[in-house]
């Protein structure tokens, strides 16, 4: 049974104005996102900026998302790490925090083997007992899963349930699915591609558009889950220009700006990410007014 099936919000982490989190704005946009239909909260990913919170305030943001969301929807704890034994440590303290699930990222940097991965991710899976997801985003971290790695640890892992696809290659997807016949769930880990994958076999998307379109993004996936692909084409085309302008920087610097043109006044990012170019911002205003989330003005 998937973790969650439709759209995932991959969750920013709301930041005072000295840069330290704020918890009580993250608990503000938990409430909003599930009203809004969300299926699954996915809580300090590359789009919380996981990589700048220390190990403690790692941990507390997994807590208080855990206690916000009170079981509604699954929560899905970042806690991937280029070194195993960190990832260890952090799936461990996740699971007793409360999360559903775990989202473990390839190491970054070390760019390790195929081998290297099997073990990385079998060592980090047998230390706990929630489901593990996958994450493959090789354009951030220079390391690829392999279709047949993936599947290769599914069969010998039993809690190593899902992929978060990123690689942006639908070939590779769509051999992972061939490949696994069932044995693991595969979630688009790109918003430009919620429709081509689940159409494959995908059980849904973790997005960054849903921060600012949560009701939009869910809609996209429940089409594809009712079989509706017309619909869902016709919604996953509508928002095209605003998935490319969300990355037209490094995640998550263009989430955060939309999300503050909102209003929603989730703060600033932590160095060494920077503000988002003028230019880039002007264009990622004009993909909201354009998409109908930012009024015109």
């Amino acid at each position: 049974m998937a973790i969650f099936e439709g759209a995932g919000v991959a969750i920013v982490t709301p930041m005072c104005a000295d840069g330290s989190v704020n918890y009580g704005k993250l608990n503000e946009i938990i409430e909003a996102q599930i009203a809004a239909g969300t299926d699954s909260i996915i809580i300090c990913g590359t789009t919380g900026e996981a990589s700048t919170l220390t190990h403690e305030e790692h941990l507390d943001v997994i807590r208080a998302c855990v206690q916000a969301v009170n079981g509604r929807v699954p929560v899905i704890a970042g806690t991937g790490s280029n070194c195993t034994d960190t990832a260890v440590y952090l799936s461990v303290e996740a699971q007793k925090a409360g999360a559903d699930a775990l989202l473990v990222v390839t190491p970054y940097y070390n760019k390790a083997t195929q081998k290297g991965l099997i073990a990385h991710f079998t060592k980090i899976a047998s230390a706990v007992s929630i489901p593990v997801v996958l994450y493959n985003v090789p354009g951030r971290t220079g390391c690829n899963i392999l279709p047949q790695t993936a599947v290769t640890l599914a069969r010998r892992v039993e809690n190593i349930v899902a992929v978060k696809e990123a690689s942006g290659n639908l070939s590779q997807v769509a051999d992972l699915l061939a490949l696994a016949d069932g044995c693991i769930d595969v979630y688009s880990g790109n918003d430009d591609q919620i429709v081509p994958i689940m159409s494959l076999g995908g059980k849904g998307v973790i997005s960054v558009l849903s921060n600012v379109a949560p009701a939009q993004t869910h809609a996209i996936a429940a089409a594809c889950l009712s079989g509706d692909y017309a619909l869902a084409a016709k919604l996953q085309l509508a928002a095209i220009d605003l998935c490319h302008a969300l990355f037209c920087e490094v995640n998550p610097i263009p989430v955060k700006a939309a999300m503050n043109l909102q209003g929603l006044e989730v703060g600033p990012l932590r160095a060494p990410l920077s503000e988002m170019e003028p230019e880039n911002q002007e264009r990622l205003r004009k993909a909201m007014e354009a998409y109908g989330i930012l009024n015109r003005g």
